[in-house]
């Protein structure tokens, strides 16, 4: 038996209403309809099912991430108006190592590498072995590598595998 999901039809129907700038029963008919059908149908096409081990870590970690993309905004808005203190800013591509291979926890890391300003997700080596980034302002190498395993690797590693 096919478990079916309730919080992301209903939010994809939040989403439609919202579009639709409609409340009529004829738009909550379609985008239930809309949410349902596309979870149900898509569900098919999703081999692997995640499996979230200690939710707990979740929270903090949003916590990290959500400090790291205000620090990071500030660091880059230092950049971009020229308030480096005359240190030369200078960006470039890095290899980190990973040991996380869970598909759901590497999606989590991209989408938080990718949302924190300053960075971006450029390159998984094909055994998910190597993440390769880009930074912008890429002083200390070393501490980016640890900055990824460290804060976001681990727990993710822990939340996943």
């Amino acid at each position: 038996m096919t478990r079916v999901p309730v919080l992301f039809p209903l939010s994809l129907a939040v989403l439609w209403l919202v579009l639709a700038e409609s409340l009529s029963p004829g738009n909550v008919l379609l985008g239930l309809v809309l949410g349902f059908g596309m979870t149900l149908t898509f569900q098919k096409l999703r081999p692997v099912r995640p499996r979230l081990r200690r939710p707990q870590i979740a929270i903090r970690l949003l916590g990290m991430v959500l400090v790291d993309i205000v620090r990071s905004n500030i660091a880059v808005g230092r950049v971009a108006l020229g308030l480096t203190g005359g240190r030369v800013v200078k960006s470039g591509f890095l290899d980190v190592p990973l040991d996380l291979r869970d598909p759901h926890g590497l999606a989590v890391l991209a989408m938080i590498v990718t949302a924190t300003p300053g960075t971006v997700w450029s390159g998984l080596a094909q055994d998910s072995s190597m993440l390769k980034l880009h930074v912008l302002d890429l002083q200390d190498p070393e501490h980016w590598i640890r900055t990824i395993k460290q804060r976001y690797e681990r727990p993710l590693m822990e939340m996943f595998e």
